[in-house]
């Protein structure tokens, strides 16, 4: 069984998804602390006039863990990010079919960041097609603040005997405590794929959402095109 562990991430990447489609299970690791100016709660657009950036405002103190930080509900930014989405995306050849999803999701009354991130990730795996299940590091009693400790717990708790580590994994997990626990690990090494997109020259690195909105049901085949592993970081 393969399982993948990241922190939740608002409107994610396609690399991201990826993952999430590569694994047997995916976990949002929500019990690590909040990373400011991270991806956590934001990620860009493509617009006419080029990427821009939606962040979800949050108050968090340092050391929050995700799971513990608050959205700064005083701002109106749900309707902030509709709107500006639809007006980059209105013309987009899949608007239609995504704009009442998107729609729900901004009709949340969102407190939160943890729930509103793992549910702006789920819009778009399930507009890609993306069915593999998930839960969230929270709910799996799974203790201390040791990296490698709590991802090989993590993988022990649900019974995994791979894990899919990101491609920098290696520059913080001790390979040793995988290895003794019988835990094989790969790395992701993800090439990002070129499509065509709205606006100009192509931008990469975007919030899945543009792929979806341009390409569709062909999305996920597109986003799996830059997906490669292996047991070297």
């Amino acid at each position: 069984m393969k399982v993948a562990i990241h922190q939740p991430q608002y409107l994610p990447w396609l690399g991201y998804l990826a993952k999430w489609a590569a694994a047997d299970l995916f976990v949002f690791l929500d019990t690590v602390q909040y990373e400011k100016n991270g991806w956590q709660n934001r990620n860009r657009i493509k617009t006419v006039d080029g990427a821009r950036w939606l962040t979800v405002p949050v108050r968090a103190r340092l050391g929050t863990r995700i799971a513990d930080v608050a959205i700064d509900v005083d701002q109106p930014w749900p309707l902030r990010h509709l709107r500006t989405i639809e007006g980059a995306y209105s013309d987009a050849p899949f608007w239609r079919s995504m704009r009442d999803a998107l729609s729900g999701l901004y009709a949340e009354p969102w407190e939160h960041l943890a729930p509103a991130a793992v549910a702006s990730a789920e819009v778009l795996a399930r507009a890609a097609g993306v069915t593999t299940p998930t839960r969230l590091a929270s709910s799996l009693a799974v203790d201390g603040d040791d990296p490698t400790g709590r991802l090989v717990a993590l993988c022990q708790v649900v019974g995994a005997d791979t894990y899919l580590a990101g491609g920098h994994g290696a520059r913080y997990m001790d390979m040793k405590r995988f290895t003794d626990a019988g835990i094989r690990v790969l790395y992701q090494a993800y090439s990002h794929p070129v499509y065509a997109q709205q606006h100009g020259d192509f931008v990469p690195f975007l919030s899945s959402l543009d792929l979806l909105l341009m390409h569709g049901d062909a999305s996920l085949a597109i986003l799996r095109r830059g997906d490669a592993w292996t047991e070297e970081p």
